[in-house]
């Protein structure tokens, strides 16, 4: 599948515009500020319907109006037209269609038109905390595999609940419930995620060896709570610290993916050449 126009109104700092595109390499070409960086993120909105540059809806629309409006055709292997239309209003919310039939759930669109972004933000992957690298992860299974995105958001609203409901009681038995609830949701997260590591990691190395010349090893490293026991007996376990600290402090959400070269920690003894050529790997 290939995207064959691109319409954008207010979307951030594009009034208005037509882009048509060739089905397989696409060049912008630009002064700073000119807009080409928005233009991809608009692409990448249609995918994931949200901007890929942590903004909120309302941050998107242009200054000075009222809403944004993105209209992408594209042609699918069979020769099949299909479109994507987004428009969000600062009154109305957010509305997004499929070949003229509006979703019910946002989530039904992820994993329909799969993309794949590499930006310069991405060096936030190595540099930054764990909840970066978790955040792509999540991003990029939830294309593959719509019930981890199910269960992902589900463990997320309960997890929310459950921290909510420390701050002002300890009730045994409510925690139960809750912990009942994560277990089921994080056992599933975190397999997904183990399996999803181990097979990326033969392919991630071929290409970074096909990059720099086969001239080092890299490592991709899943780490989580759950290889030393189950969710449920972790949440246990954590209980009474959970209780004095007033949230839940060990479970899935606490995963992390390690990134090495040559065994030794890619964030600390990686060049920046070969800290991007490791992300356009990865």
């Amino acid at each position: 599948m290939y995207l064959k126009h691109l319409s954008l109104l207010n979307y951030k700092n594009i009034a208005q515009a037509e882009l048509d595109f060739a089905q397989k390499l696409n060049c912008f070409v630009g002064d700073n500020g000119a807009g080409k960086t928005n233009v991809l993120d608009a692409i990448y909105y249609l995918s994931m319907s949200k901007s890929a540059l942590t903004m909120t809806d309302g941050q998107s629309v242009m200054h000075g109006e009222d809403f944004f409006v993105l209209d992408g055709s594209y042609v699918a292997e069979d020769e099949r037209a299909e479109s994507v239309n987004c428009s969000f209003t600062k009154r109305a919310g957010k509305v997004l269609k499929r070949n003229g039939k509006e979703y019910e759930r946002m989530s039904d669109h992820v994993g329909n038109f799969p993309v794949v972004m590499v930006s310069p933000q991405d060096t936030e992957l190595i540099t930054d905390a764990a909840d970066e690298r978790r955040r792509y992860l999540n991003a990029f299974i939830s294309q593959l595999d719509r019930q981890y995105m199910v269960s992902l958001m589900r463990y997320n609203a309960v997890l929310a609940e459950r921290n909510k409901f420390l701050k002002c009681s300890s009730d045994e038995s409510m925690l139960q419930i809750y912990d009942m609830q994560l277990s089921e949701h994080g056992t599933r997260i975190y397999e997904r995620r183990r399996e999803i590591v181990e097979q990326m990691q033969p392919l991630v190395e071929e290409y970074y060896r096909i990059i720099s010349g086969d001239r080092e090893q890299i490592e991709i490293i899943f780490r989580s709570e759950l290889e030393e026991l189950p969710m449920k007996d972790i949440l246990i376990r954590s209980r009474e610290r959970d209780i004095v600290n007033q949230f839940t402090t060990s479970g899935i959400h606490r995963d992390d993916v390690v990134f090495k070269i040559c065994g030794y920690p890619l964030r600390k003894y990686g060049s920046q050449g070969q800290q991007k050529s490791f992300l356009v790997s990865l």
